[in-house]
């Protein structure tokens, strides 16, 4: 056995089998090693027990301050500038330790940042995000409706009508992440007046804001996601997102998620991948480990083929967006295809661990649970896939 070890390959048993890393410079590479120390030694330790009792890792919230990584150059001083392969990482890594927490993380930095970055004022920009950057007001991002999922660009029930200095929201939101304990959430509502969505910033205490932990969740257990209610919800002018006039707005918040979802997905089968293997090596069966046997190499096999595969498909994407050319359906077509290909692996290395792969202790079970909201959420597999379909048909085949 220790004859067969020696021939390893240290990058196939990290999931990083084509060394997708090297292509980080080295100061790029020092804090993606930096990152990764703080993950083992700050989230993993704890990722199962708040994964079991449904709570977030608002503990670490003075320690992902300290590690500088929130925003990007232009939302508060001294930020320095990372790539989007750098970032991307970022995400495949939190995700590989704990997707609850890439989760938590990504809704804080990604959509809520990001909509007040993309869509909001310079004034909104400098009120809100460098408060956010230091993590001393954490945001939410409240498109999803009760009766409302896939249909957001068309269908949103939520309503905004202007009332003098102020708009009036009303209506109901869910599965919002982190929504039980934003201090600023983006709410999008469709303008009574002329049909269009746009979005307002509600802060925590508003009178008729209420948000209600939704319980019995099956996947991102570490992810608190809220039902809000908006009845009769004052917000003034001054928190309109003042560049958000349509859902073509949302979108562009959306595009750049979804690349990091489909980063997440990358890191949630490595996750998964590398408690199979290191299952495998150490798991006897008949007097040898189950590693050695054909149908077990085969199952790490093909979920090394589907983490390669979508990893490349991520770099170039990153590739575009560095160069400002990411559009909405390569977004969207990455999103689909690595959280597919995720759904598969996460299933194969379950399977490697027998009746093992259902229990907690042994985190496969947490990676296959958790896969099933990745592949939902920023746009089910199927919506982004109809995204794609326009893109190559030029005909739309949405309801």
């Amino acid at each position: 056995m220790a004859t067969q070890h020696k021939k390893m390959d240290p990058f196939a048993v990290e999931g990083d089998f084509f060394r997708i890393k090297d292509l980080l410079g080295p100061e790029e590479r020092q804090t993606l090693e930096r990152i990764r120390s703080f993950l083992a030694d700050k989230v993993e330790p704890t990722a199962g027990e708040l994964w079991a009792h449904a709570e977030s890792p608002l503990n670490l919230v003075d320690a992902i301050r300290d590690l500088g990584i929130t925003g990007i150059p232009g939302d508060a001083p001294g930020i320095t500038a990372r790539s989007p392969l750098l970032s991307g990482l970022i995400s495949m890594e939190m995700a590989r330790v704990d997707p609850s927490f890439a989760t938590f993380y990504g809704v804080h930095s990604g959509l809520g940042m990001g909509s007040i970055r993309e869509c909001g004022s310079e004034e909104q920009r400098q009120r809100w995000l460098p408060q956010m950057v230091e993590w001393r007001k954490i945001g939410a991002f409240g498109l999803t409706e009760p009766l409302v999922g896939s249909g957001t660009a068309r269908g949103l029930l939520t309503t905004a009508r202007r009332d003098g200095g102020d708009w009036v929201l009303n209506g109901e939101k869910r599965w919002i992440g982190n929504g039980t304990f934003a201090d600023l959430v983006v709410i999008w509502a469709r303008d009574e007046a002329d049909g269009q969505v746009k979005g307002f910033v509600v802060e925590k205490g508003t009178p008729g804001f209420t948000a209600r932990k939704l319980e019995g969740k099956i996947a991102l257990r570490g992810v608190q996601n809220a039902h809000i209610v908006l009845d009769d919800v004052r917000v003034p002018e001054e928190n309109r997102l003042q560049r958000a006039d349509s859902f073509r707005d949302t979108a562009r918040v959306l595009k750049v998620t979804r690349g990091g979802v489909a980063w997440q997905a990358i890191g949630c089968s490595i996750g998964a991948y590398e408690a199979a293997r290191a299952y495998a090596v150490e798991r006897e069966q008949f007097g040898k480990p189950i590693a050695s046997f054909q149908l077990v190499q085969d199952l790490l096999s093909r979920m090394l083929g589907n983490i390669t595969a979508s990893q490349a498909m991520a770099v170039r994407m990153a590739q575009l967006h560095a160069e400002d050319a990411l559009s909405e359906a390569q977004a969207a077509m990455a999103k689909m295809f690595c959280t597919t290909r995720m759904r598969e692996t996460v299933a194969w290395a379950r399977e490697v661990f027998g009746g093992n792969g259902i229990l907690l202790e042994y985190k496969a079970a947490r990676f296959f649970a958790d896969a099933e909201a990745l592949y939902s959420y920023e746009g089910t597999r199927d919506m982004n896939s109809l995204i794609v379909g326009r893109a190559a048909t030029g005909i739309s085949a949405f309801v």
